[in-house]
């Protein structure tokens, strides 16, 4: 489902990614893990095609992400990625559902079935009752979960996310990534998750290791 060979970047004259090859199956939950400056973050902001290689193969779903145009690309990930980032990244002024909405309404699904579909979601993720709550009315972990329903909501192949526990506690980082084993039985959705949090890495079904710019265990 996602194929990346021999990928390489560099900033300033730095080598961060030093020719990084993996392959993800779907409905596979992959947890990346290193030290900081491992080029975790990095590797996974190519693979989101948030940001563009040097040198390298990206192909998602069998295509092929270098042969496609700025415009082109933008439709591309907002049809088939999610995003979890680790300070939630939620628009303070827009109510939950709202926030959930967005990646929709960006895509062109009309007003009301982007609502409706977000409704279901919060729901499922055990927020029906904050539907209308903005984000600082809401806990870290719920607000996390919202973070969550907005990744999922377009139905993305995959879902990327970056230390989506970084700013949990203990229990609510556990029940985080409880809840995307169940998203992937439920779903069959695919995670990538970059996280610090050796433990709950090990829960995914399959732990890389970076350093120095490379992966050394898988």
């Amino acid at each position: 489902m996602i194929s990346a060979e021999n990928i390489h970047k560099s900033y300033d004259g730095l080598e961060i990614l030093k020719g990084v090859s993996l392959e993800v199956d779907k409905g596979e939950i992959v947890s990346i893990v290193g030290a900081s400056g491992a080029g975790k973050s990095t590797l996974l902001h190519i693979l989101g095609t948030l940001t563009a290689s040097d040198k390298g193969i990206l192909s998602i779903n069998n295509k092929n992400t270098h042969q496609l145009n700025t415009k082109h690309l933008s439709t591309f990930r907002n049809k088939e990625i999610g995003f979890i980032f680790q300070a939630h990244q939620l628009l303070p002024e827009f109510t939950a559902v709202e926030n959930v909405c967005l990646p929709a309404w960006i895509k062109g699904t009309s007003k009301n079935i982007a609502l409706d579909k977000a409704k279901v979601l919060l729901k499922d993720l055990g927020l029906g009752d904050r539907l209308d709550h903005k984000p600082m009315e809401l806990s870290g972990g719920e607000q996390q979960r919202v973070a969550v329903a907005r990744a999922l909501i377009n139905k993305p192949s995959v879902v990327f996310a970056d230390e989506p526990s970084g700013n949990l506690d203990t229990e609510a980082a556990k029940a985080l990534h409880e809840l995307f084993f169940e998203l992937r039985d439920r779903y069959q959705q695919t995670f990538v998750i970059v996280t610090h949090n050796r433990e709950l890495a090990e829960m995914s079904d399959r732990m890389l290791e970076m350093k120095d710019g490379v992966i050394v265990n898988s």
